[in-house]
Order: structure tokens, then sequence, then C-alpha cells
């Protein structure tokens, strides 16, 4: 950006967009970017903490590159990036807290150079602006040291559409098309589906541009050819995996889960099945705002002739979001991380104009004022649901670990083989293996379960009142915390 009293005067730096001929003046800007992207770092070890057990899904992508216990079930739909980058840490150290640290540290980064990818098209206070709005959000802070690949979709998400912002106005930019290249793959290296949505409207504006075209097409492949090869491999070929995948996932089609993830926005980190009430208003009040400043933001762009830094995240944020809206019939928050990236962008441009249009001094302070209360609001209430979520996530580790101390009281030690009720993370927590007969995970047979007590130590799960399988039926029932286990004997016989 050019230094001079037109910089802040011009129509285009007053709603958020720097002038057309402004390069990008790092030393104004990273510090920026810096103190966002640090503060997000901060914020999640101090509000989410790193002694925080691994949760369910965690527990299946960690194990897969785990050196302490065995890699449980992979689903269709999994996709094996997460393990991938969790593994320079999980695959020497069974440290949970060593592994936030560090997935802490580098979703910090993460976001710092997605955010930068935009530097050249969006004033820096727009800029932090919408990064703060993004980290800021509780399922933002929550999942960002998670070994889940929801966080880095979004950042992929960001690189992959600034950079083809970046293309689209110079095709000479390199750094740009291997930006294109590398955020299209992050996308479908963790989420192969999520990265098709997401460049829907990229590959859309590409198709007059057979370079950009292929680029493009290019990451989705080297993301998602690991996933695509694991398919014929151990899944009966793509279309059955594909089939697999909608089946885990409740048959994809015409579902309406808008409401499902409105109440998910209370803390809950899985709505399936998605009933009762949806959370207070004000808990949810920041979710109807988005598409009204986001269109704010739009409409801005559009008359400053800005438009494509704006409305094309905001278009790629629509696709990436209707799947989960409209295609699939229960819902967690994370799945619309992609989406609240790329509309942390039109919807920081819609404040901005909000802050910046009053002409007279008084009632631009009247705005700045008010704007800055809504966001001190949205930032309590984004602290309580944090909190809210973090607690109750707590305390479900804890039950494992409680359930798994009672397992090792009981023999059932490495190695050993659970099934069952929530055999997939107590597993995890006492060091055995899982199978399932059953479910979405269903990965053997009960007869292949009794022959496998003659050989290692068996354990099935069930709730209080509930009956084991056939069986295990002549197996010794003990209790294991708040749940019991029907023991092999091979077990109770301490061979």
């Amino acid at each position: 950006m050019a230094d001079g009293p037109n910089v802040t005067t011009t129509g285009a730096s007053r709603t958020g967009f720097p002038p057309r001929s402004a390069r990008p003046r790092r030393r104004c800007r990273e510090p920026w970017l810096a103190a966002v992207a640090g503060a997000f770092t901060l914020a999640q070890l101090v509000l989410v903490r790193p002694d925080l057990g691994l949760g369910w899904d965690e527990t299946v992508y960690v194990s897969q590159v785990s050196g302490q216990v065995p890699a449980a079930f992979f689903s269709a739909p999994r996709a094996r990036g997460i393990s991938l980058l969790v593994a320079p840490i999980a695959s020497w150290s069974d440290s949970t807290a060593l592994l936030r640290v560090y997935l802490a540290v580098l979703s910090g980064l993460g976001l710092y150079f997605a955010l930068r990818i935009w530097r050249a098209h969006v004033m820096p206070r727009v800029l932090a602006l919408a990064g703060a709005l993004f980290a800021s959000l509780w399922v933002t802070l929550f999942y960002g040291p998670q070994a889940m690949p929801n966080y880095w979709v979004a950042v992929g998400a960001l690189v992959a559409v600034g950079c083809f912002v970046r293309v689209r106005e110079n095709a000479r930019d390199r750094a740009a098309w291997w930006g294109v290249f590398a955020g299209t793959a992050l996308m479908a290296w963790m989420r192969p589906m999520d990265a098709v949505y997401v460049v829907l409207p990229l590959l859309a504006l590409a198709v007059r541009r057979p370079r950009l075209l292929a680029v493009l097409v290019a990451g989705l492949l080297a993301g998602a050819g690991e996933w695509v090869i694991e398919a014929y491999v151990s899944y009966g070929g793509l279309g059955q995996r594909l089939s697999d995948a909608s089946r885990v996932q409740g048959g994809l089609g015409w579902h309406l889960a808008v409401v499902d993830q409105l109440r998910s926005l209370g803390g809950r980190t899985l709505c399936r099945p998605c009933t009762g009430s949806a959370p207070n208003p004000v808990v949810s009040l920041w979710w109807f705002a988005l598409p009204v400043l986001a269109a704010l933001g739009a409409v801005t762009a559009v008359r400053v002739r800005r438009a494509l830094p704006v409305l094309l995240p905001l278009t790629c944020a629509v696709t990436a979001a209707v799947p989960y809206l409209f295609l699939i019939g229960y819902a967690a928050p994370r799945f619309l991380l992609p989406a609240y990236a790329l509309l942390a962008l039109p919807v920081a441009h819609g404040l901005a104009h909000l802050v910046s249009a009053p002409s007279r001094r008084t009632a631009r302070t009247v705005a700045v004022s008010l704007v800055a209360a809504c966001l001190a609001a949205h930032l309590a209430v984004q602290y309580v649901v944090l909190e809210h979520t973090v607690r109750s996530s707590a305390a479900n580790h804890d039950n494992w670990s409680r359930t798994a101390s009672a397992l090792h009281t009981l023999g059932v030690r490495p190695p050993c083989l659970l099934s069952g009720y929530e055999a997939v993370p107590i597993a995890f927590y006492t060091g055995c293996g899982s199978a399932q007969t059953d479910g979405h995970d269903t990965s053997t047979t009960g007869a292949a379960l009794a022959q496998a007590a003659h050989r290692t130590k068996v354990a099935v799960l069930a709730q209080p009142g509930d009956h084991p399988p056939a069986y295990a039926r002549t197996w010794s029932m003990e209790r294991a915390g708040a749940l019991h286990a029907y023991v092999a004997p091979f077990v109770r016989q301490g061979r």
C-alpha cells in the first residue's frame, strides 16, 4: 500500500479494500495478523487446555499412527490426512498434552499464513478482524488443538480461494499458483468430499482457463489420491467406498439439517440424533447475523467494483455449507468450519462498512460503539459455550479413563480386544484393540470375537440393563466404571 493521505480517503479503502495500484506493505500488515494468530494459539492453550483427553474420533485418527495402541477400524468416510499430521508426535509419544500443544501452535501458524495470502486484497484492519472473528468462535477454538480434520479444511479453503483470487488478477504470481495447488490438496488430504464442494465455484470460473483448471484438478487428485487408492485396496472400489460413506452418514440425500445445526450451537459436538430444543436465542444470534453481514459486505464490494475478493469466498462458503445443511440427517458444528472461515472475510467487510459509512463524526462514533459492544457480547457468548463444551467433553473423557482403569484391574490389559458400548474410545484409553459386530464401525462377527477370546483378552462392554450379545452370555459380568464388562474366561483364569 502506498503512503499518502489518499489511502485512507478513497472509497475502496474506507470499505476495507486497498487501492488497486497498492502493493502489500508487509511491515504494517504482519503484526496485526501475527497478533491474531498468537492470541488464537494462546486462547487454545488457556481455554481448551492441553490436558483435555482425546475424543472418540480423535482416538480413531491417532490410533492409526500411534506406537502405543492398535489401530481402530477406519470407516469409509474418513481420510488419513489428520493422522499423518499428528504422526510427528503420536508415533512416538502417548502424551495428550504434548499433542495438544503441537496442534495449537500448528493451527495458529496455519491461520497466520492463510490470512497473509489475502493481504494484497484486504486492508490490514479488515483482514485482522476477519481472522479474529473466525478464531474467536467457540467451535474454532475447540477444534484448533484437536486431532480432527475440519479446521485444516478451513485453512486450506482460505489458502486455495485467496491464491485463486491472486492468480486471476496476476497470472505471473508463481507463489499463488502453488498456493492454489497446496490449498486444494490440503483440503482433499483431510476430507476429499469437502474439498470438492469448496472448489466447485473455482472450477466453474476456471473452465475457460485450462491451466488454472488443471492446477485445481491436480490439487484435488494429489490430496485425495491416497483415499482413492485405499478405496480399491480395502473398500471394494471407489464406488463402493462412496456408497459406504453415504451409508455411514445416514444416506446422502435431501435432509433439512439447518435446525439440527442450530441445536448444536449450544456446545453439542455431535447432534445425532438431533433432538431437544434449540439453545437460547442469545447463543445463536451470531449465526443469523452471519448471512446479513456477509450480504452487506458483498454489496459494498460490488459498489466499489472489488467484488471478487468478497463474492468468491462467499460463494465457496455457500457450496461448502450446502451438504451439511441440506444433504445429511444430523449435525456437528465442526462441519461448518470451512464455511465460517470463508464467511469471515465478507462479514468483516460488512462490519467495516457499518463503522465507516456514516459521514458525520458523531454518527460514526455511535456506530463504532455499537459494533464494539456487539462484538464484546459475542465474545462473551462464545466463551460461555466453549467453557461448557470443554467441561462436558472432559467429563466424557474422564468416564472413559475410569472405565479403562477398572478394566486394567479386571486383568484386561494389552494385548486385549474390546467390543460393545463405546468400545472404540475406551479401547484406546485401555491400550486395547477394538472391533464391533454392528453399527457404523462393523469390522467383525460374533463368532470371530468368540474365537479371538482363545488367543487374547476379550471383553464386551454394555450399559447397565442391556443384555450381552449371545456369544458373551456365559462370560463373567463385572463392573467397569459405570458400565458392565463381560470378560472372556481367558482373562478370568489369569492365563
